[in-house]
């Protein structure tokens, strides 16, 4: 007999899947705790499978449900294709999307690729900046919708994911205790290069600019030339980069946030309220794609 996944049940999935957590699942999606739990167990009822392992401490994928999720993405996709068809919606307009540089090196360019296909009406355009730029043009209303770091404990924006903040560096990199700290950074008003800049003032540790750029690829390219060390997503480290080993004695630099938000004054003008909504569900449902490089190493 064959089975059948409900969609609303699917997209639970990818929720809890993307968020390891049933509470910011539901804080997503918008509905009770107890309704993601339950969806979770249908789900797993109906693929005869458990999805998840779960304490009161963390939630993981078990093998079955990494299979899972290429399977869920793909039911989504043909699901939301084939109801935009019989019901005649194209999306029209104009989309000015911002992404911070930290997803250059991400799969984002897949779905992209992916909602200009399912959206051949929408014209896409993409700005690739700093967090902190990011966030005055959406204010400034010259884009729509941006995808971009916040400091953790902001409340603007819808929350992607949140990550660990780190230092990385070159293997072979070796950190003299007696001399300042050599860094790597984006120009202001980058977040990670103030988040960098305040743990070392506030533990007192000298530090000096090695490098400044204002792309991620620039900043890469110093940190693999052992010019420093740079303040990074632990889950988005570039390959060939590696973590600061804690003998360096650098201090923590805590977490961060990973959002979208949405530009209110210009989707009312320029009428994308609904594509940029579109693709904010696109990135949502890719969220695990984009805490992977493009080449699949990390």
């Amino acid at each position: 007999m064959a089975r059948v996944y409900d969609p609303g049940q699917l997209r639970t999935f990818l929720a809890v899947a993307q968020t390891l957590s049933f509470t910011q699942a539901a804080r997503r999606l918008g509905v009770r705790q107890s309704t993601v739990s339950q969806h979770v167990r249908r789900l797993e009822e109906a693929a005869g499978r458990q999805l998840f392992t779960r304490d009161t401490h963390s939630v993981e994928l078990t093998g079955d449900g990494e299979a899972m999720l290429g399977f869920a993405r793909t039911i989504l996709d043909a699901h939301e294709r084939a109801a935009a068809f019989f019901t005649g919606t194209r999306l029209r307009g104009r989309l000015r999307f911002g992404a911070s540089e930290d997803f250059v090196l991400t799969r984002l360019p897949e779905i992209l690729e992916t909602f200009r296909r399912d959206h051949p009406e929408v014209d896409l355009e993409l700005t690739v900046e700093l967090s902190g730029t990011l966030h005055e043009r959406l204010e400034a209303g010259r884009l729509d919708l941006v995808l971009a770091k916040r400091r953790t404990g902001g409340t603007h924006g819808e929350l992607v994911w949140q990550d660990a903040l780190t230092w990385i560096g070159a293997s072979q990199l070796r950190l003299d205790p007696d001399r300042p700290v050599p860094l790597i950074v984006y120009p202001p008003p980058g977040i990670t290069r103030a988040r960098a800049l305040e743990v070392l003032e506030a533990h007192g540790r000298a530090w000096r600019i090695a490098c400044t750029s204002g792309s991620l690829s620039g900043l890469v390219a110093a940190a693999r030339a052992g010019l420093g060390v740079m303040a990074h997503s632990r889950g988005l480290i570039p390959p060939g980069l590696v973590p600061v080993p804690n003998r360096a004695g650098l201090p923590e630099l805590g977490d961060v946030d990973f959002v979208l938000l949405h530009g209110r004054r210009a989707g009312a003008r320029h009428g994308t309220r609904e594509p940029a909504d579109a693709l904010a569900a696109a990135i949502l449902a890719g969220v695990d794609r984009l805490q992977r490089p493009a080449d699949g190493t990390h």
